[in-house]
């Protein structure tokens, strides 16, 4: 039988459960069970982290496939001995990078966060790296707290490939009509229905969201990137996006037809998802 009363000299600070034993002869006494010297208190770990989405199949653990979510998980149950959930700012697919992803986990280990940056890094693969570790309130989270994302998506318009950075952008041989693509962008800024950029089978049931950013920005020959910035992004959206405007580049849709493309809230119309490896979440801003 389990009790509260405490036992004589003991400090009841130390104790959570007392244990009422009867023996053979039926005495009784109040057992004390000691948890621990001192009560630890859980703590909130926020991460921030950049890793190479090449080898992984996305963020989110799966049974099977490796994932970051669960690479990550594996080594902060290894260091601490607990099994954590780490909740992200979101989810990337399989081959999307991230530059600064945040990522949180609530812990009743007595590790610091200098600590556990430091011994997450030596035992993480090398293409997962762990920048800054920081304790916060127990209230935040990654996702919910965050006020918007930035994502970068990159485009070698060239007519040979860069062999070596071919899992870091998408390359087209056509000559694209950037100048056209850049017309399309004030069409997305503001608070609009994406849902023409949504992919099917996504959670999300309020398709709305608020582009603050859209801008393209030449990086060398051959090479730009598309930068937005969004209070939140829809399954795919960026990728649905790109894969847009390089339609208008390529001269088989001009920018009246992107934005009745954009307002028919049809994602039939719209142009083939972007491949992956082009993307990176940039940054996340609270």
């Amino acid at each position: 039988m389990v009790g509260l009363a405490p036992g004589p000299g003991i400090n009841i600070q130390n104790v959570k459960y007392y244990f009422f034993c009867i023996d053979s002869k039926g005495s009784g006494a109040f057992i004390p069970l000691f948890l621990s010297d001192r009560p630890v208190d859980n703590k909130n770990i926020k991460l921030i982290l950049a890793y190479d989405g090449t080898k992984y199949h996305g963020w989110q653990r799966q049974k099977k496939d490796i994932t970051i979510q669960g690479i990550i998980e594996d080594m902060i149950q290894k260091m601490t001995g607990e099994q954590v959930k780490l909740i992200s700012s979101g989810r990337t697919d399989a081959g999307v990078h991230a530059v600064n992803q945040v990522c949180n986990f609530i812990t009743g280990s007595n590790l610091d966060p200098e600590t556990i940056k430091k011994g997450l890094n030596s035992l993480l693969p090398d293409d997962i790296l762990i920048k800054k570790a920081a304790c916060m309130p127990l209230e935040f989270h990654s996702r919910y707290c965050a006020k918007s994302k930035i994502y970068n998506y990159r485009i070698l318009n060239s007519k040979a490939p860069d062999i070596f950075r071919r899992n870091y952008l998408w390359h087209i041989r056509v000559p694209l009509k950037k100048n056209k693509m850049a017309k399309c962008l004030p069409i997305i800024l503001g608070r609009h229905d994406f849902t023409s950029f949504k992919s099917s089978g996504s959670g999300n049931t309020d398709p709305v969201r608020s582009v603050i950013r859209a801008e393209f920005h030449s990086l060398e020959d051959g090479l730009f990137s598309f930068h937005i910035e969004a209070d939140g992004f829809l399954r795919h959206m960026v990728r649905n996006i790109v894969g847009t405007l390089v339609e208008v580049g390529l001269g088989k849709m001009d920018v009246n037809r992107f934005k009745e493309v954009f307002d028919s809230k049809n994602r039939c119309l719209a142009g083939k998802m972007a491949p992956p490896q082009g993307l990176f979440l940039l940054n996340v801003q609270y």
